[in-house]
């Protein structure tokens, strides 16, 4: 019997009649397995009446189907503190709180061929009450990781989850939590947080799971850079707004009135939980210098081009994002095409660099826009990096730019009505108004958008717009079309301020606007990142690209839209492909009033690198583009689409979610009592000012 991987069809016999497993709920690939097992529920059966397959009728080798019906019974209310009488709990070092520890540890393990990134994760929950506990537990992932694989472990038993729709897996994890089976859901919230439940566990027992998922890495000035986030930020959502992120007090489940809520550790608490990561780099060309800023790391080298990164085990609390960069050798990567095959056809991913003549160019006068997010989550010590990086902006500015200030919290105010000369006594007036600024109440970055791109451009001069902000905020779809309606001619650079920021919104603004995206970790010096930021846009960019593919017969190319080509900044295109083994691709664009043309020699012989995650690279990023069109599309069909592509593919997304049950034995009793998994607020941020209680 086929694995349950990529779904399944046909006709197995039992020791009763035999069960026709044929319908579109079970179409798919099969895979086979012989070591891991896939249980899951389907409520194909109508009237409510239940049927189930036993473990012990099916060939041990094969995989197990549980199909189960059965009336909703009402769960106990979680307490606080204590989820069942008699729990062991951990004491914090001076204080008698005690603090819950339904997630003991996760292990990340990354390896990196090329600019391609395979990531295991393994959570490994634990029940140390005496009675048992459903876990659920919000945690962060890249944005652009496409997810393809999901397996709970029990032991020496080894679960296989299933993507189905939604609602489906939604529906079939209840059943299997109401009757005493242990079961895991895996949900997206947003491209960037995902919650993980698990039903049914048992006193004093472990389950693992696993996740693995592929991404692109991003590639600046001659650097790679891999990101783990380790903890969801807190968000602002707007007043009367409901589909956004709560962040609330440990313990205070519902009190924030949104869809998805993160419950935060109080100030001198501290769970069990810890993190392990080690990356493996196998870059194809010599690794010159390897920095990691946000955390204490050791590496080892196996051979100049081959890298072991681990986390510190005294730097192992997942309180802000893991940053990894490693610089290469040469001016762009040994190869910047990445090709897989399979009965689906042919996919690829295109590094695509900017001309070198482009660094010889001085660029055109400036019309520099800079956006302060100046709310509660903002205090302290991110919003003095921010400040820092305006500053130095603002003395780096030439005589020919203009420049304005913005600000916004609960609203927004700025320098002055217009953009104002870069003048040495309008540069002096622009640095003691932010100097003046300081971080308090919610972040309607709404009415920052508003404030930036609303009035009128000048049209002799290129049109600048940086957001400096940690992206905390729930309403992420309404930021998104705000932009899309009012970009006009500007062009967004986006710099993240912060240990754990939204790169979600960042990113999706730095493409949306045709600009680039930067960081500026707490601990980084902010004027180094300004600095190669202006290193950037002192050249002008490659704009208005179009692309010639030759012989290649592309098809389905993403992004759509290609952003401007910045001096040290490539951009990546994934798409499909049916062509001839070689040919050569031509990129043309404009620099200022010209228009240069690019030869770009492609070779898809049998030497080309090849990487089987490209057809889920792929996939995911046209589920992005999907998504991002449903910000401005009220197109009825685009859900549809993101839900096809995201089954035919085996992907998470906003439709569709990872199921695994233990159909194999029923756990005593029908319930769990619901306990969060509480997370530390990021380094840096204030929990009394981002935190609701």
């Amino acid at each position: 019997m086929g694995g349950f991987g990529g779904g399944m069809g046909g006709r197995y016999r039992t020791n009763g009649p035999a069960l026709n497993l044929k319908g579109p709920a079970f179409r798919g690939t099969p895979r086979s397995s012989r070591s891991i097992k896939s249980g899951a529920l389907h409520q194909g059966v109508q009237d409510g009446i239940a049927r189930r397959i036993p473990a012990e009728i099916i060939n041990v080798t094969a995989d197990e189907l549980w199909v189960i019906a059965r009336p909703e019974t009402q769960a106990v209310p979680a307490d606080e503190d204590k989820p069942g009488c008699g729990a062991m709990l951990a004491k914090l070092p001076k204080k008698d709180k005690e603090i819950p520890l339904p997630l003991k540890h996760t292990d990340v393990k990354g390896q990196i061929s090329g600019y391609i990134a395979t990531v295991d994760v393994t959570q490994q929950f634990h029940n140390p009450y005496d009675q048992k506990i459903e876990a659920v537990y919000v945690f962060p992932l890249p944005q652009n990781a496409a997810i393809n694989e999901f397996i709970m472990t029990i032991g020496e038993r080894r679960i296989r989850g299933i993507i189905r729709e939604r609602k489906e897996a939604e529906r079939i994890y209840q059943e299997a939590r109401r009757q005493g089976y242990v079961a895991s859901l895996l949900t997206q919230e947003r491209p960037n947080i995902f919650t993980q439940k698990v039903a049914n566990i048992e006193p004093g027992k472990n389950i693992d799971i696993n996740i693995k998922y592929f991404n692109t890495l991003a590639y600046v000035d001659g650097w790679y850079e891999f990101v783990f986030p380790m903890v969801v930020g807190p968000r602002f959502n707007p007043p009367g707004y409901t589909d956004g992120v709560g962040a609330v007090a440990r313990g205070k489940a519902g009190i924030s009135g949104q869809k998805t809520e993160v419950q935060y550790l109080k100030p001198g608490e501290r769970s069990g939980h810890d993190i392990a990561v080690t990356v493996d780099v196998d870059a194809g060309v010599v690794i010159e210098e390897v920095a990691c800023t946000s955390h204490v790391i050791t590496k080892t080298f196996a051979t100049p081009e081959k890298l072991t990164v681990k986390l510190s085990s005294l730097d192992s609390i997942p309180n802000k994002d893991f940053v990894l960069r490693y610089k290469v050798a040469g001016k762009t990567v040994k190869s910047a095409l990445v090709t897989h095959h399979d009965k689906r056809g042919g996919f690829f991913t295109l590094m695509l660099y900017p001309p070198e003549s482009l660094s010889y160019l001085k660029r055109a006068p400036m019309e520099m826009i800079f956006v302060l997010d100046c709310s509660g989550s903002m205090r302290g010590k991110p919003i003095a990096k921010a400040k820092q990086a305006i500053t130095r902006a603002l003395r780096k500015l030439q005589p020919n730019d203009t420049f304005q200030i913005i600000r916004f919290s609960n609203n927004a105010s700025q320098l002055g009505p217009h953009p104002i000369p870069a003048t040495p006594a309008n540069i002096r007036k622009g640095l003691n108004y932010v100097e003046s600024l300081h971080g308090s109440g919610g972040t309607m970055m709404i009415e920052g958008i508003k404030a930036a791109l609303d009035f009128a451009h000048d049209p002799h001069r290129f049109r600048l717009v940086s957001f400096m902000t940690d992206g905390y905020i729930g309403n992420e779809v309404e930021i998104l079309a705000a932009v899309h309606q009012r970009l006009g001619a500007s062009r967004i650079f986006s710099f993240g301020v912060g240990s754990s920021v939204n790169r979600y919104l960042l990113d999706r603004m730095a493409k949306l606007g045709k600009g680039a995206v930067a960081y500026i970790g707490l601990d980084e010096n902010a004027g180094g990142v300004v600095d190669l930021f202006y290193e950037r846009i002192s050249h002008p960019a490659l704009t208005d690209i179009t692309i010639d593919w030759g012989n290649m017969q592309v098809t389905d190319v993403y992004p759509h839209r290609i952003r401007d080509l910045f001096v040290g900044r490539p951009v990546i295109l994934t798409g499909k492909f049916e062509g001839l083994r070689s040919t050569t691709i031509r990129v043309t664009g404009k620099v200022g009033d010209l228009t240069q043309e690019i030869a770009i020699g492609v070779n898809l012989d049998d030497s080309a690198v090849t990487h089987p995650g490209i057809a889920c690279v792929w996939a995911r990023k046209k589920i992005e583009t999907l998504a991002n069109q449903a910000t401005y599309d009220n197109n009825p069909d685009l859900p549809q689409e993101i839900k096809q592509v995201a089954l035919e593919y085996g992907l998470m997304s906003a439709y569709t979610a990872f199921i695994a049950v233990d159909s194999s034995r029923q756990t005593i009793g029908d319930h769990g009592i619901t306990v969060a998994v509480p997370v530390p607020v990021p380094d840096g941020v204030r929990y009394d000012t981002t935190v609701q209680n």
